[in-house]
């Protein structure tokens, strides 16, 4: 995968909405755990997007699948978008931090303890500010945001661990395999 500054307007408009037409369509095959929240195995289609082409790419698809999923059941919660954003801005920082390993072919140990360390603490941010933000100008009850935005970052980052590391794996096993086709 090339990184996002290299691709053509286009190509990346191209990317960000297909990523985003997963995620969000993706949302809506969930189940309810809580109170508007949801075991969302979509998530690790932020997750790879984010982890593949960087934080501008994870937030876009983040936040705009977030209101696809929203606008299926009738009503945005622009909060709830902006963690997803920002969860995959977070998770998009992965590809920086690894320096494109996957694009080499190396997703091991090291890389998936990372992968699924920075899903939590991305999940855990992310939705912490829509909890606070839903509590500040929703009027939300502060108990009720905390508890959704804890099950949200376990239940995410479940996910995200699960199939998100999965995904990752098969990515950097087709890296691998077309390089040594190259050789």
């Amino acid at each position: 995968m090339q990184k996002t500054s290299n691709l053509s307007p286009v190509k990346f408009v191209v990317l960000v909405a297909i990523g985003a037409a997963l995620y969000g369509l993706g949302g809506l095959l969930s189940i309810p755990v809580f109170a508007n929240t949801y075991l969302k195995p979509a998530m690790a289609v932020l997750a790879l997007w984010a982890a593949i082409f960087g934080p501008v790419v994870g937030f876009l698809v983040g936040m705009i699948g977030h209101f696809i999923t929203d606008m299926c059941y009738g009503s945005v919660w622009w909060t709830w978008a902006l963690g997803s954003g920002l969860v995959g801005v977070m998770i998009g920082l992965f590809p920086i931090i690894t320096k494109k390993k996957v694009e080499d072919g190396v997703f091991e140990v090291k890389e998936i303890v990372l992968f699924i360390g920075l899903s939590f603490v991305a999940n855990f941010i992310g939705y912490l500010i829509s909890a606070i933000l839903d509590y500040l100008f929703m009027s939300e009850p502060l108990s009720k945001v905390i508890t959704q935005q804890l099950i949200t970052a376990f239940t995410n980052t479940v996910c995200i661990g699960v199939i998100g590391t999965a995904l990752m794996l098969l990515l950097a096993s087709r890296y691998k395999a077309g390089q040594n086709l190259e050789e």
